[in-house]
């Protein structure tokens, strides 16, 4: 019988850019199934001049601290040196990379992030969560405070700083009730002008939403965990679905999808093999204006963010 040879290393490469979700996954697809084979050696290549959104970057965060915790070799490499750095340096990344994973050039000696923390209105630092406490308040004025400045602009802006609020609490507590994963989880927010949206992040590293909730649901023999993923990503949304009998529970994401709509906020769900866009009309989250792609690459966990218009 002829041996079959299987590679032993695999390289997730971020091509110079903007890096948003979509070409995240167009990389990850690349690079092929870190997580869920027998790869031992991984790579992340950071080209020079890359930029990524926040929630992709705490995609790549979550990403090299699952490789490295399934006993996996991870180096991560930036091609535009030390300077390439400094973004993510500045939003804490490095704070929080684990220190198994290999950085090269080497990760900076003083953490950006730990000496201008709170010093831009605009960017809530990357700050780690854990599953086994609710919401943090201090964090959440935090995020609700910078979302509201930077959309200082909007006629409806006092409400922002109640809406974001809302959002992330109910996003932390229900990402953290589900997780299931001794990883922290990771929250963040950034305004971008040229964008002209402010876009909010929740990531942790548990074992998915979805893979939570429906064996609960089919336990209680509730009709819901008939639905196909789709579905059921928007009736949580929609209607509020608990896995346990206590329905205001399963409210949280409901509350949250309540207040992104009222600013036309795109959502961006991923979950451990598929990512889901879901885009507002007629005031709600619907089957027909969500956008899903399945059979991805493994990436633990469930992966949260909302894009809310600056006007």
């Amino acid at each position: 019988m002829a041996t079959v040879f299987r590679p032993s290393e695999c390289t997730l490469f971020l091509p110079t850019g903007w890096i948003n979700p979509r070409k995240f996954e167009d990389a990850l697809l690349r690079c092929g199934d870190a997580l869920g084979t027998s790869f031992m050696n991984v790579v992340v290549r950071i080209a020079t001049g890359t930029k990524m959104t926040i929630d992709v970057i705490l995609r790549v965060l979550s990403f090299c601290n699952q490789v490295v915790t399934m006993t996996k070799r991870l180096v991560l490499i930036f091609e535009g040196g030390h300077e390439d750095t400094g973004y993510l340096d500045r939003m804490g990344f490095f704070e929080h990379l684990q220190s198994s994973v290999e950085v090269s050039p080497r990760r900076p000696i003083f953490s950006r992030a730990a000496i201008h923390r709170g010093g831009n209105a605009t960017l809530v630092e990357i700050e780690r969560f854990s599953g086994t406490a609710p919401a943090d308040v201090s964090l959440i004025n935090r995020l609700g405070t910078a979302a509201q400045r930077s959309c200082a602009t909007r006629s409806d802006v006092t409400q922002i700083y109640n809406s974001v609020s809302k959002i992330f609490s109910e996003l932390i507590n229900n990402v953290s009730e589900h997780s299931k994963s001794p990883l922290d989880g990771y929250a963040a927010l950034q305004r971008y002008e040229r964008g002209n949206e402010v876009r909010i992040a929740v990531s942790d590293s548990g074992i998915g939403i979805l893979e939570s909730l429906r064996p609960a649901l089919a336990a209680k023999s509730d009709p819901a965990a008939n639905l196909n993923d789709i579905d059921l990503l928007v009736e949580m949304f929609r209607k509020g679905i608990s896995r346990l009998d206590d329905q205001d529970r399963g409210n949280g994401l409901m509350v949250s999808a309540h207040h992104a709509i009222r600013f036309k906020a795109n959502l961006d769900i991923r979950l451990p093999r598929q990512r889901t866009l879901l885009k507002p009309a007629n005031d709600q989250y619907s089957q027909n204006m969500a956008y899903s792609t399945a059979q991805l690459p493994l990436l633990w966990g469930t992966h949260l963010s909302f894009a809310l218009k600056l006007a």
